[in-house]
Order: structure tokens, then C-alpha cells, then sequence
């Protein structure tokens, strides 16, 4: 409570003296100027115009840097929480740029205990920094791309049971570092009656302090299973729009602007952005190449060539016509989601929603 204190305070003085910086200049601005041997008298107007031509810069670069200074200051304030939890935060350390990340040979032995109960390296996670940056895998053409600022904010879902709280917090931290932050209306973890005493209080604690008033704890008080977990996310959401993804996924930057826009053109699409695969016995980042999803002849989901006329087209930023979905990540437009009738509650066979919601769009 005293470092929260200390950034309130923090906060105020700086705004303060942001405020009392643009007034200082407002006061001191010029009232004659000359030209050759003659001086003449600025008209309010000259006077607005030329402040906004020449001093606007000054003015944006002062407040930035003081900006600057106030982030580093709160940075170092809230990293303690990381470091309560025995996690860290920061761009650096092991799988930096996502790279392989290792341990020793003693760290190896006690991470064999932690791999068997997740089915990942969860001890590594430990290791890795919960900002730690990825690759940028996204072609050239998609880098260019300038897209409106109206776009609609989104919501992002998380569902997880007894899953890795580094793994949790590392997906919540990859999303709000590489999601605009007009764009980002919320994130909502969905708890489906986890075990895990690191997955109660001490989340909870984390996220209300790291991101006050961004980040929602939805708890069920049974186990529910994927699909009502899902619902429950859906009903907690504010945003126009909702993203559903799984509790163990890392963004990159760019992610939210084609996906928006997309849904903002049509909002009876449905978009499942490109997924890419974290190893999971040393989380490098292993980059998977453009498809299309559809089915086995069993109904099974799975990955295929994209559609001819997509190839013929020649142009990997394209968005790519699909039957099918993988179900780990969706996003939708909210309401649309409702109309169409969510998710059948019925239906948690793992992959049901992959035929469901592909036939119901």
C-alpha cells in the first residue's frame, strides 16, 4: 500500500508540474518581434499560430521526457510485485527475441517435477521475463498497412484452469505491451475453479495492482469446462468486441489493428489470427507459415493450404477465406456473437466449437 501511495504521489506532482510548465509558457510568449529595422505589434491570432508552429514541439518534447521520467519511476515501483511472486519483468534475459531459453544442470533437476504437472517447462517460465520480447514474423506488406483511429475496442478473454501463473501473467503482460492502449478496453481472466493457491489471492493482488481497473477476475465456483468458461468471459465483456484465447500465448506488435478493421468493415466475420508455436520445453518462438483451417474426414480441425484464388493473388497480407476454425483463439464482434447464439453450453467435447461455430457463421 505504501508504494501505491508513493505513485499516486508520484502522479500528482508530476501533472502538476506538467500543468504549471504549459502556463509558464502561455505567460511568457512574446508580444513584439522584428523584422528588418521595424517592430510590429503580434495580433493574438500571430500569436496562437506562431506558437503552434514553432513552440508546439518544445512543448511536446518537454512533456514527453518528463512523461518518460514518470514511467521509469512507477516501472521500478510496480516491478516489486513481479519480484514478491518470484517472476521478473523487463524486455532482456533468457529467451530474449524468442530464442531457446536454458538452465543449468541444477535447474534442470527441480524442473522436471513442475514439467510433468503442466506438460510445459513451467519452472523455465519462471526464468523468462513476463515482458520479454518475440519476433515480429509478420510479412512486410502487413508492417505497412496504416489502418483509421476509429476502430472499436476490444476485450480480450482469458480462459485457464490450474495453469502456470508465469505463463498467465506473461500473456496478460504480451497483450497489453503490444495492444494500443485506446483499443485495449479490458482483460478478463476467466478462472474455471483452479486448484492452485498462486492462481487465488496473489493473482488477484497482481493484476488489481499492475493494472488497476484493466484487468477483471471472473471466478467459477465449479468446474465448467472450456466452452461455459468461455460464456461467462463473454458476459463479463464491455468492449464491442471480444477476443477468446488461451491463458498460454504471447502477441506481437500490430496484432489488434487487421483484426479490428476486419470487424469493423463486416461485423458478421470472424477473425482467427495467425498463430505461431512457443515450444514447450524451452518457449522459442517457432514461426508457423500462413493457412487456412478445415476438416478431416473424421471432422477433424487442422491446418490446410490456403485457397487457390488467395495464391493466385500474390499478396501474403491478405486476409485467407477458411471453413473452419482452430478453437484456442477467436475474435468476434460481441453482440454478433450473441445473435448467433454463443457457444452451445452442451457442447465442451474438446473441438466441438471448432465445427459449431464454422457452420453457424
Amino acid at each position: 500500500m505504501a508504494s501505491l501511495r508513493r505513485v499516486k504521489v508520484l502522479l500528482v506532482l508530476n501533472l502538476i508540474a506538467v500543468a504549471g510548465f504549459v502556463l509558464f509558457l502561455a505567460k511568457c510568449r512574446p508580444i513584439t518581434t522584428k523584422s528588418s529595422d521595424s517592430f510590429h505589434e503580434i495580433h493574438p491570432r500571430a500569436e496562437v499560430a506562431n506558437l503552434t508552429t514553432h513552440g508546439i514541439s518544445s512543448i511536446q518534447d518537454a512533456v514527453l521526457k518528463r512523461l518518460s521520467l514518470l514511467e521509469d519511476i512507477v516501472y521500478r515501483q510496480l516491478n516489486g510485485l513481479s519480484k514478491s511472486l518470484g517472476l521478473i519483468e523487463g524486455y532482456g534475459g533468457r529467451g530474449k527475441g524468442g530464442l531457446p531459453a536454458t538452465l543449468s544442470p541444477e535447474e534442470e533437476e527441480k524442473a522436471k517435477g513442475p514439467h510433468e504437472k503442466y506438460g510445459y517447462n513451467s519452472y523455465l517460465s519462471e526464468k523468462i521475463s513476463l515482458d520479454r520480447s518475440i519476433p515480429d514474423y509478420r510479412p512486410t506488406k502487413c508492417k505497412e498497412l496504416k489502418y483509421g483511429k476509429d476502430l472499436p475496442q476490444i476485450s480480450i478473454i482469458f480462459i485457464f484452469v490450474n495453469e502456470a501463473l508465469s505463463v498467465i501473467l506473461r500473456s496478460v503482460h504480451s497483450a497489453v505491451n503490444h495492444t494500443p492502449a485506446p483499443l485495449l478496453k479490458e482483460i478478463i481472466l476467466v478462472d474455471d475453479n483452479s486448484d492452485e493457491e498462486e492462481l487465488k489471492a496473489p493473482l488477484e493482488e497482481y493484476v488489481n495492482k499492475r493494472y488497476p481497473g484493466l484487468v477483471k477476475v471472473v471466478r467459477n465456483q465449479r468446474r465448467e469446462g472450456l466452452i461455459r468458461a468461455r460464456i461467462e468471459g463473454w458476459k463479463a465483456a464491455t468492449g464491442q468486441v471480444t477476443g477468446f484465447f488461451d491463458a498460454h500465448v504471447e502477441f506481437t506488435a500490430g496484432w489488434a489493428e487487421p483484426v479490428l478493421s476486419r470487424i469493423q468493415e463486416n461485423r458478421k466475420r470472424v477473425i482467427l489470427p495467425s498463430i505461431d508455436n512457443i515450444k514447450q520445453d524451452n518457449f522459442e518462438v517457432q514461426r508457423y507459415e500462413n493457412s487456412a483451417h478445415g476438416y478431416s474426414w473424421e471432422l477433424w480441425c487442422m491446418y490446410i493450404s490456403p485457397p487457390r484464388d488467395w495464391w493466385d493473388a500474390g499478396d501474403p497480407s491478405l486476409p485467407i477465406r477458411t471453413p473452419a476454425m482452430i478453437g484456442c483463439s477467436f475474435v468476434v464482434n460481441r453482440k454478433f456473437f450473441g445473435e448467433i447464439g454463443l457457444l452451445d453450453p452442451g457442447m465442451d467435447v474438446y473441438g466441438g466449437e471448432n465445427i459449431e461455430l464454422g457452420i453457424k457463421v
